[in-house]
């Protein structure tokens, strides 16, 4: 069961896009659609594209960080997710082994629970409020080239669509959130300067009927396994171990190595989940990818989400780092400047590294669990950081003049 949620458009969705945008996103899911939103509330005109229909899924994790939930709530956007039926996540526990410790989320800072909804309403929502926000949204186009000047820096973009027809559109900055594989980081070859040592295999299935049990991250060594709260009763759940294990076993029989790897982590979710799969439940795999980091800025060009840092799924920590280095890079953009493009990397950056390096470590799968439980608190210094930071965004600044990317 799917939530019935409207379509995003744009309001001249059917006209000729115009010769001309201040800024270019391409991609709308969350990163895009996010930094669309917030370029166009800026002033900006805005063009954001994306080449899935909308309204399509994607695989996902799906949980919201406290950091994630403080950005919608702080965009005016979490009554939404709310108005969703996104359910109220209030309780956090951990697993490892046999032993188990369950958190309560505590209020602060506007947010009294955190949230999980799917992405074909989280994105959907972004997507429609770059539109309100007086973006023009278009799904269908794919990047496929980038105009250039005489010193190199990106002008625009080409897009074509869904007929095979190009349009060339101008801009004052084209900025890719197009994803691990992002066609613009290969036109404008952006380089990874960081990359991680481990990745790790995952199989994901939504499963009806289980109830709202608080976030569930369950361990043993050598396996992770997840359940998730999200829309329409359903549980987001995923299995995990490292890639090797994946590749040998699971590319036939994605249930059974599944079924298989959630047994061994916690017998106790095996069995809830019971001897038979119910009908709706569909198995979707990811055979993992180490993370990475790459230059996200450039001449008339800047990368956000994972186009420019990706890491491991297991710390389930990517939409909430999408959602605030969309703010980091619209607050760049709007200032205008190279200097800021930089400082945005560079804040991005310090914010990510111990994360990306945690992620990192756990993605091996080679740790005992008491080594885990110091990794998780290390994890939770890192995001309360990360919270503090987004707070801090909300500070009166000093003013200076803008030298944003406008073109005529």
């Amino acid at each position: 069961m799917q939530p019935n949620n409207p379509t995003p458009q744009s309001k001249n969705n059917s006209a000729p896009l115009r010769p001309a945008y201040d800024a270019v996103v391409v991609g709308a899911r969350v990163a895009g659609a996010a930094t669309a939103m917030l370029l166009a509330r800026g002033g900006l005109s805005v063009l954001l594209v994306e080449r899935d229909h909308p309204g399509a899924d994607t695989l996902s994790t799906l949980a919201l960080m406290r950091a994630g939930v403080l950005q919608l709530h702080r965009w005016g956007l979490l009554d939404a997710v709310r108005d969703s039926g996104a359910p109220a996540i209030r309780t956090t526990t951990f697993a490892y082994g046999d032993d188990s410790l369950t958190l309560d989320i505590k209020p602060r800072d506007g947010i009294d629970a955190l949230y999980a909804p799917r992405r074909n309403v989280l994105d959907r929502l972004l997507a429609e409020a770059a539109a309100s926000a007086g973006a023009d949204v278009r799904f269908g186009p794919r990047l496929v080239d980038v105009t250039v000047d005489a010193g190199g820096g990106i002008t625009g973009a080409v897009l074509e669509d869904r007929e095979g027809v190009r349009h060339t559109v101008r801009a004052g900055i084209v900025i890719g959130a197009d994803g691990l594989r992002s066609t613009l980081a290969r036109l404008v070859e952006a380089p990874v300067y960081r990359e991680g040592k481990h990745a790790g295999g995952t199989v994901y299935a939504f499963w009806p009927g289980l109830g709202n049990h608080g976030n569930r991250w369950l361990y043993r060594e050598g396996v992770g396994a997840g359940a998730i709260p999200t829309h329409a009763g359903e549980t987001c759940l995923f299995a995990a171990t490292h890639d090797r294990r994946f590749r040998d076993a699971a590319a036939g029989d994605l249930e059974g190595w599944f079924r298989e790897v959630v047994a061994e982590t916690s017998p106790e979710l095996a069995a809830e989940l019971g001897d038979e799969t119910p009908a709706s439940v569909r198995f979707r795999g990811f055979p993992g990818h180490v993370g990475q980091m790459r230059a996200s800025h450039g001449p008339g060009w800047a990368l956000v989400g994972d186009a420019g840092y990706f890491k491991d799924p297991i710390t389930a920590h990517g939409i909430s780092d999408a959602l605030r280095d969309a703010e980091l890079l619209a607050r760049a953009v709007l200032r205008g400047t190279a200097d800021a493009l930089a400082d945005y990397q560079k804040v991005r950056d310090e914010l990510s590294i111990e994360l990306f390096d945690i992620t990192d470590e756990i993605a091996s799968y080679d740790w005992n669990l008491d080594r885990l439980q110091e990794l998780h608190l290390q994890l939770s210094r890192t995001m309360n950081r990360e919270v503090d930071a987004l707070l801090e965004l909300d500070a009166p600044a000093p003013t200076e003049p803008s030298r944003r990317p406008t073109v005529a």
